[in-house]
């Protein structure tokens, strides 16, 4: 049995708006197990040039994405919403190991489940080199 992950689709402005909430606190976190949970057991994505399916393939990535990128600071915006699929646009912040700082941009474009699990991300993004000044997204 699989455990419902509220809100549910249909979305609304106010359960949509939730969704990307919930999808920024985790990821914020850093916590590549909990971000895995909001998906589906099979979940398809496409993140840059790198397809994944599934959840342990997430977690996988997740955890080498923040051990590459450090101080990672991510913000969501809602851009527009359907029954049962979200687009979001993306910024987030992020230094390397050698203390050069990015600000990643992007689109995002997800789809549910009935259990309000996300069953397809598929996410583009681009990196901009910036100077620590001009950081934007506090820790």
């Amino acid at each position: 049995m699989t455990a419902k992950r509220l809100p549910v689709p249909p979305f609304t402005a106010e359960t949509a708006q939730q969704k990307v909430r919930a999808a920024e606190d985790a990821w914020n976190s850093r916590d590549p197990e909990r971000v895995a949970l909001g998906y589906t057991e099979d979940s398809e994505w496409r993140n840059r040039d790198v397809f994944l399916s599934g959840r342990a393939e997430i977690v996988e990535f997740l955890s080498e994405k923040w051990r590459r990128e450090l101080d990672y600071r991510l913000r969501k915006e809602l851009w527009a919403f359907t029954d049962n699929r979200i687009a979001v646009r993306f910024e987030y912040e992020w230094r390397n190991d050698e203390d050069r700082w990015f600000r990643s941009y992007g689109n995002e474009n997800w789809e549910f489940d009935e259990n309000g699990l996300m069953r397809r991300r598929y996410a583009s993004i681009n990196d901009l080199p910036i100077t620590a000044d001009e950081r934007r997204i506090s820790l």
